[in-house]
């Protein structure tokens, strides 16, 4: 059994249902990890009987019985339809929260995609670019910091230009990823409220998008002027091979933050050099398919089928 833990509506988990069932197989479950608060009704016992019940249809799952946990969203709050006060509010997402996370960690002994403790220190931006560094990429010179003068300082040790982006980010609006080639016309009060990472801006057009799934990649390069292409794909858009050493490069990476699967993006200099920019280990990766054709849909359910011991290794 597969069990994708996610936010009601997810597009990902839908297509990867969809890629499983025409391989045929019928035992893969989606939690909507938002609406547990009045979709679904957790049980465990001390024993160590535990399950998972949807009260819309019924439908029970026995957390023994799952070989696979796609831990893929798993922040967002609950989408609550009713009238509480906020402590209220504040009760119901800690708990729904906190209890199916113990659930599924204290009665699954099956595999992750990723441990939830993995996937949280693996968004350590600056723990991904120690990680990188070890394996042989070459990254950006950093500065996580929210002081304006240790920024201009910074700035004034860079040959090039420096670019400026979140830490974290939020989960509402995209935070697109900034150029800040003069920090000292900058209020000291708009650094000071929160830090932000500055680095030395990495020259090219041409953006990777590697997607590793366990012990194979995936990738797209994608052609574009723009310093953060995200807000606009009408630029050329195709298939990148994956050398082989990049793609253990990759997952040497990924072992090391404890990964099963990471959104890797890389920058490609104009001498050829590859840089590293960051792991998202649940990023976004099936906007490719339509792009590309690549159908990453089927080979991540191929990957997981691999993961839950449904397919023979090869």
């Amino acid at each position: 059994m597969i069990l994708a833990v996610t936010i009601e509506g997810d597009l990902h988990a839908l297509a990867i249902g969809a890629a499983l069932a025409r391989r045929s197989h019928q035992e893969y479950f989606i939690l909507e990890c938002d609406r547990m608060w009045d979709r679904y009704c957790l049980r465990c016992m001390d024993d160590g009987d535990a399950t998972i019940r949807n009260l819309s249809d019924g439908q029970t799952i026995r957390l023994e019985n799952v070989h696979v946990v796609w831990w893929r969203r798993v922040r967002a709050d609950q989408k609550v339809e009713a009238e509480f006060q906020a402590d209220q509010l504040r009760l119901i997402n800690n708990d729904c929260r906190g209890g199916l996370a113990g659930a599924l960690a204290s009665h699954i002994t099956g595999r992750w995609v990723s441990r939830p403790d993995a996937t949280d220190r693996a968004a350590d931006k600056l723990f991904q670019l120690s990680a990188a560094r070890a394996a042989g990429f070459r990254t950006p010179r950093t500065l996580l910091g929210q002081a304006r003068e240790d920024v201009i300082a910074f700035r004034a040790g860079l040959e090039g230009r420096m670019i400026v982006k979140p830490v974290v980010g939020t989960g509402g609006a995209l935070l697109f990823t900034q150029f800040l080639d003069d920090p000292a016309t900058v209020p000291a009060e708009s650094f000071a409220v929160a830090p932000a990472i500055y680095q030395e801006y990495v020259p090219g057009t041409r953006h990777i998008r590697l997607n590793c799934f366990g012990d194979q990649s995936w990738a797209a390069v994608i052609e574009s002027c723009r310093l953060d292409w995200r807000p606009d794909l009408n630029v050329p858009v195709e298939p990148w091979p994956v050398p082989a050493g990049v793609h253990r490069q990759v997952r040497e990476v990924l072992d090391h933050l404890g990964l099963r699967m990471g959104i890797v993006d890389l920058k490609e200099r104009p001498d050829g050099e590859l840089v590293w920019l960051e792991v998202n280990p649940q990023g976004q990766f099936l906007f490719l398919d339509g792009l590309t054709g690549m159908n990453l849909a089927d080979r991540f359910a191929e990957f997981l089928l691999l993961e839950a011991g449904a397919l023979p290794l090869e």
